[in-house]
């Protein structure tokens, strides 16, 4: 629009003309923000706020009085509040290249003191220190004008010619050197020894290569032997485990053979002569029962005939005495002793039979009971009245 002024973001719009600014300033500050400027009658002008940059190249003496030369950079800015832009655009508007120019100065003054008041080994080795304090002497004199430093960096100190800087350097140079002699010897070592555990290491790989490949071969010869002769070895097998099937399978049948002759021949043949010796054991017992028997009723038959003929035994044995010449002392007790001793002959001979009988029978021949009782050469001995045989008698 015709009249309406914006500045940049990194500028400050100036505005002269009509009322005064801030603090009588002959100028209206405008920053971040547009205006309606009425032409002719008021006039614009723009103050960079943007960083700059101003380099210082000086030689400096220190407190040792050695000429060092220092190179220094400093980063810089006009202020953004409303003060610091009046101050920077009262001093550099109309030509803002110039606050480089006085900023080098500014900072090569104080850079010159303070390098004098320290010693070549200070600045040197506290680089820090020595930037602070020139920012801190300088500081005052950046804000009267407006500007405000953001960093000074020092990039370089040189001693020339002398040579002091380096005669400084140089037990460090030498403790470097040695540090890096010992290092690269060290380096040396590690890697001779490094080649060294190379070496042995494909040695080693080399020899267990070998032993691999060593029994790889032997194990290729060995499943090659194997297989050759698996045919006949599991033929072989086969043919063995068949005989000892065969051999079971005629073991069992054997037995199964033995089982049947066992139940079919021997088991009737033990009953069978269990049978005949039982029956011929009961057979035998009842014949000697029967013969038992037998001859008990033979004994008995033999007794009974024996005592039926004892009456005929003792009428013989009397009958001999009826022509001996007896004679009789005691009367009838002599009668009666005659008597009795006419029985107790009678039964002395039937005795005499009994047992003869009875030892015939008992040699295997059994007595005949049937046979008549013969009494031949019985003899009559007179007998007295006392027992004694009379002189002058004798038997027939």
């Amino acid at each position: 629009m015709f009249g309406y002024r914006v500045p940049a973001p990194d500028e400050a719009m100036l505005i002269s003309g009509g009322r005064r600014g801030l603090g009588g300033a002959p100028f209206r500050v405008v920053t971040g923000h547009g205006k309606f400027v009425l032409p002719v009658f008021r006039k614009t002008r723009f103050l960079t706020l943007s960083m700059c940059e101003a380099e210082v190249t000086e030689t400096c003496v220190t407190k040792q009085g050695i000429s060092l030369h220092v190179r220094a950079v400093i980063a810089f800015k006009v202020g953004n509040d409303t003060e610091s832009i009046i101050n920077a655009g009262q001093r550099f508007l109309s030509d803002q290249d110039q606050m480089s120019v006085l900023t080098g100065r500014i900072f090569a003054g104080h850079l010159r003191a303070i390098i004098g008041s320290m010693t070549v080994e200070e600045i040197v080795t506290e680089r820090q220190k020595l930037a602070a304090e020139v920012l801190d002497t300088s500081k005052l004199e950046m804000a009267k004008i407006g500007l405000i430093v953001d960093s000074l960096q020092i990039q370089s100190i040189d001693d020339g010619d002398t040579g002091y800087i380096d005669a400084m350097s140089a037990p460090h140079k030498a403790a470097i050197q040695r540090q890096a002699q010992i290092a690269q010897a060290q380096a040396t070592q590690a890697s001779v020894e490094a080649e060294q555990v190379a070496a042995r290491n494909q040695a080693e790989y080399a020899r267990q290569t070998a032993i691999v490949k060593a029994e790889y071969s032997a194990e290729v010869d060995r499943a090659q032997a194997q297989a050759a002769q698996a045919g006949p070895l599991a033929q072989a097998h086969a043919q063995q485990e068949v005989l000892a099937a065969q051999t079971e399978l005629a073991q069992r049948a054997a037995q199964l053979r033995q089982q049947q002759l066992v139940a079919e021949v021997v088991k009737p043949a033990e009953a069978e002569a269990e049978r005949i010796k039982v029956l011929a054991i009961a057979d035998a017992e009842r014949m000697k029962i029967q013969a038992e028997a037998a001859a008990s009723h033979d004994r008995v038959a033999l007794d009974r005939m024996l005592i039926d003929q004892l009456p005929l035994i003792v009428k013989e044995a009397a009958g001999g005495l009826a022509g001996a010449n007896v004679n009789v002392l005691n009367g009838a007790d002599g009668l009666g002793e005659i008597a009795a001793g006419l029985v107790a002959q009678g039964l002395t001979i039937l005795d005499s039979v009994r047992q003869n009988l009875g030892g015939q029978n008992s040699e295997g021949g059994a007595a005949k009971t049937n046979v008549p009782l013969q009494l031949q050469g019985y003899s009559r001995t007179p007998v007295d009245v006392d027992g004694d045989e009379p002189e002058g008698s004798s038997a027939n």
